[in-house]
């Protein structure tokens, strides 16, 4: 059974425990590296202003009771522009639609803040997500985002268009 939660700054051991599996398993699909958040970069206080970004919502999927995936929506500096980010979803909770269900709850809580377009960058060759955001109606922007910690791959801008 799948279940959403809706996590707060005193939930943070649930994101770190998330983000280090996710910069560890899938180190190529993100723009942070394990080593940034590792060693000095491990504090309780960074995991909590990570969680605590004004106007953001961070959510988990949890599976039999385990958290197995993540992602945030957050705004931006565009009106009516909000971002998903640091999506993830484990090994064990792929195929079994949790990336479906991480970006509805993000898309609802994107309509719920007025927003009108949901934003996201993808890593070039991340085949699975992009094939995720496009089945959920995202399309490429054409735009190119940052570029990756390699120094030769760049992120790609997907967008959805939101319905009032």
């Amino acid at each position: 059974m799948i279940e959403t939660l809706v996590l707060t700054e005193g939930d943070w051991k649930i994101w770190r425990e998330l983000r280090l599996a996710a910069l560890t398993e899938a180190p190529y699909a993100f723009g942070s590296q394990l080593a940034d958040w590792q060693g000095d970069g491990d504090r309780e206080d960074r995991w909590r202003g990570r969680l605590a970004i004004a106007g953001a919502f961070n959510v988990v999927a949890m599976l039999d009771g385990q958290p197995v995936g993540m992602a945030s929506g957050v705004p931006t500096d565009r009106d009516g522009v909000v971002e998903l980010i640091s999506m993830y979803v484990a090994p064990v909770g792929r195929g079994r639609g949790l990336g479906d269900h991480l970006l509805r709850a993000v898309e609802q809580w994107a309509r719920q803040v007025g927003a009108g377009t949901l934003r996201l960058a993808v890593v070039e060759g991340n085949a699975n997500a992009s094939a995720l955001y496009l089945r959920n109606g995202f399309h490429d922007t054409g735009e190119l985002g940052d570029l990756m910690p390699d120094g030769v791959r760049r992120e790609h801008i997907m967008a959805k268009r939101l319905a009032a």
